[in-house]
């Protein structure tokens, strides 16, 4: 992903082309990228030889799913949508963890029925719809039981999900207390201790903090877990921040913790595999100048992209060709939606603009057009892989007949 004579390639076709050809606004993805991002994870975690499940709340289309199976990944999924969706790109059921607090018990038959890995519970009431099925069906489940270790890691509020206040896991002495209660269930198999503490991490003393706590957990249990989920949660770089979770470090942590506790790790990242592979490329449809500022109207809005209005998230935009000439005012790049909260981000300047341009908003690929919707009745855009010169329609727009 370059500028090449003054024109931003997205592999080796011009943005100015994609939107030619596809309209906009379109998510377009990079083959290359993905393929990189999976390769680089897996050699820094090589000397612990995780089990990797890409997270599928992060981007759950088909054909990325198949890209996931192809480079061996596994899948971590929040809802039986997910895991079908898995199934359907061929993951392998013994490489998929089911996560969520809320798991209906329709959900657990079907993920049961499917033989997958493990069910990652969160609550004893849960554990409790699990064992009656197995009873059931006169089977054995296997399980694992999250652990919220009370861990800040210092991101954004609203992706925390390992402090106390937080929805997911368990305390320490709640679950000590469920350990004990069903390790010797005829029909729960409890083999995993899974513990996730949040998301966009670029740090790894967090990471640290956790494993400290985990191994804590281990010692006063005395119990041998077969596997230790430590989430995903790792970041990227946003906006202006260059910030990068050092991989190499997070690893000899852990290789220092599995030392003394020989289990296999499983990771769950979705954002550190797609985040930074994807694209949303707009048009201009309007800059209007007031005395403090230009906004810079685009027919891309916050139902195509909510992370801006959700989180306060930052993404970079660029435009899709370079000129040398800047505008010194504030710009407000803002979506068409009748909400304040449509806009995705404002500098201090930028270059020259003009109506019709075409921009791209970066690192989309993961929450992008899976927290897409069709507010105020906006059809959702088309998305596209790119593998050097083949570009491939991998999501048809929507169009507006079909959803009225």
């Amino acid at each position: 992903m370059r500028y090449k004579k003054g024109l931003f390639y997205i592999e080796n076709v011009s943005a100015k082309i994609l939107a030619k050809k596809f309209g906009t606004p379109s998510y377009v993805y990079s083959y290359d990228k993905i393929k990189n991002n999976i390769n680089n994870f897996k050699k820094n975690f090589k000397t612990i030889n995780p089990l990797i499940c890409f997270s599928v709340k992060s981007n759950s289309n088909l054909k990325i799913l198949n890209l996931i199976n192809k480079f061996g990944l596994g899948a971590d999924v929040v809802s039986k949508g997910e895991l079908i969706r898995a199934l359907k790109a061929k993951i392998k059921p013994e490489k998929i963890v089911f996560s969520g607090v809320g798991k209906t018990i329709d959900e657990i038959k079907f993920a049961v029925s499917k033989k997958i890995l493990l069910i990652n519970t969160e609550s004893e009431n849960e554990i409790i719809e699990i064992e009656k099925i197995a009873k059931k069906n006169k089977k054995k489940i296997n399980i694992g039981i999250r652990l919220n270790p009370d861990i800040d890691a210092k991101t954004l509020k609203k992706i925390s999900t390992g402090k106390k206040e937080d929805k997911f896991g368990l305390t320490e002495k709640k679950f000590l207390e469920l350990l004990k209660k069903y390790k010797s269930s005829k029909f729960i198999n409890i083999i995993c201790l899974s513990v996730h503490i949040g998301s966009q991490i670029t740090s790894h003393i967090p990471y640290k903090n956790m494993l400290n706590v985990v191994k804590k957990i281990i010692q006063q249990s005395k119990y041998n877990f077969k596997y230790i989920d430590l989430g995903g949660g790792m970041g990227i770089q946003y906006g202006n921040s260059l910030n990068n979770l050092n991989y190499s470090k997070y690893n000899k942590l852990i290789k220092s913790f599995l030392k003394k506790n020989k289990s296999k790790i499983i990771f769950e990242p979705g954002r550190s595999i797609v985040g930074n592979a994807g694209y949303l490329i707009s048009k201009i449809t309007y800059i209007k100048q007031t005395s403090s500022k230009n906004f810079v109207i685009l027919d891309s809005a916050m139902n195509d992209l909510l992370r801006p209005a959700l989180y306060g998230a930052m993404h970079r935009i660029i435009p899709s060709k370079l000129s040398r000439t800047r505008v010194l005012k504030k710009h407000e790049f803002v979506g068409p939606i009748c909400e304040t909260t449509d806009k995705f981000l404002t500098v201090s300047d930028y270059q020259k603009l003009n109506q019709g341009d075409i921009i791209i908003i970066c690192d989309v690929g993961a929450y992008g057009m899976v927290l897409s919707s069709n507010y105020n009745l906006r059809p959702k855009p088309v998305e596209i892989l790119i593998n050097k010169t083949s570009t491939k329609i991998i999501t048809k727009r929507q169009k507006l007949n079909n959803i009225i």
